[in-house]
């Protein structure tokens, strides 16, 4: 099962954008992440097309299963 860590963003033009991380850290830590989005906000790190990332929004784990089907 795979796992990916999204990070969700306000932008000044008041658009989602969101950051996704492969793999994450487990067990989560809700502190954790909200820091490292509050440095992310800090630096200003990103530019989008709705314009900078102005607030945080959520974060979520998504999980994925795969599930081959052997066909012939």
């Amino acid at each position: 099962m795979a796992k990916t860590l999204e990070l969700q963003f306000n932008t000044r033009d008041n658009k989602p954008f969101s950051i996704t991380l492969s793999d994450p850290v487990e067990p989560i830590n809700p502190a954790a992440i909200a820091a490292a989005m509050d440095t992310l906000l800090a630096q200003n790190c990103f530019t989008t097309s709705g314009g900078d990332l102005v607030s945080k929004k959520g974060a979520r784990i998504i999980e994925r299963n795969e599930n081959d089907i052997i066909i012939g």
